[in-house]
């Protein structure tokens, strides 16, 4: 690897060799955040993601995953407190929409928005990119969907994907196992099996927070323990596969 030489001090400076540093230093923040992941399936999507409370610490507050709108939830990898500032972007973005125009904002309009306030902070000096990825799925009138905004400013489309810690080998799995018409159980019970990936117990789900929005309700809620408990029975069945 080349030395930074003086060119990560800003991140308007390329190198010589073409990089942006502060932006690769900014996505190794997301790589080193616990896993985030979302599944879409023919009745809705998930989002589910690793958490991993301190013993004394309350767990009844979600700290990745967050609601934007009624059909929009978001899930983060990475510096979690850049996290809640775009997804303050994204509500005020999604009501203003709903004002201007009278009808709830599509997903890829939102990640959109998001992914160019992510650029702006790489063309500015005295600034730093944003150390998150997210997560943005929900449904809206094209049906269900899911993008992922990373802190160069760039969104992309998945049917399934992971961000954080493990993301590639998680991203593997998914490859392996997604199937565009599962049910939304089975794509909560994927999303389970795919954090524990590495670990004994496939159906372990007390480091894990999810949320869903159906297809048949279009509202983001947030799944309970008991729920999560019934995905995971059939959280083994992916691998061993």
């Amino acid at each position: 690897m080349m030395a930074s030489r003086g060119y990560d001090m800003t991140p308007t400076m390329y190198s010589p060799d073409g990089r942006i540093y502060q932006v690769e230093y900014a996505m190794e923040t997301v790589k080193r955040g616990t896993l985030a992941i979302g599944v879409c399936s023919k009745e809705g999507v998930i989002m589910a993601v690793e958490e991993k409370p301190r013993t004394l610490q309350t767990t009844n507050v979600t700290q990745k995953i967050f609601q934007v709108d009624y059909h929009i939830g978001v899930a983060a990898a990475g510096y979690i407190p850049d996290a809640r500032i775009q997804v303050d972007n994204a509500r005020f973005f999604s009501q203003g929409s709903r004002m201007t125009y009278d009808e709830s904002v599509e997903i890829a309009t939102v990640a959109k928005h998001l992914a160019d306030q992510s650029h702006q902070f790489t063309q500015y000096s005295g600034v730093r990119p944003n150390g998150v990825s997210l997560i943005i799925a929900g449904i809206d009138q094209k049906g269900e969907s899911i993008y992922v905004t990373d802190p160069s400013g760039t969104y992309v489309q998945y049917a399934a994907v992971a961000i954080g810690a493990g993301s590639d080998d998680v991203n593997t799995f998914l490859e392996k196992h997604y199937n565009p018409d599962m049910s939304i159980d089975d794509a909560a019970s994927l999303a389970i099996a795919a954090i524990n990936l590495k670990a004994e117990q496939k159906n372990e789900t007390s480091g894990i927070k999810m949320a869903k929005i159906t297809t048949e309700t279009k509202l983001f809620e947030k799944v309970s323990e008991s729920d999560l408990k019934n995905y995971s029975q059939n959280a083994s069945k992916f691998a061993l596969e």
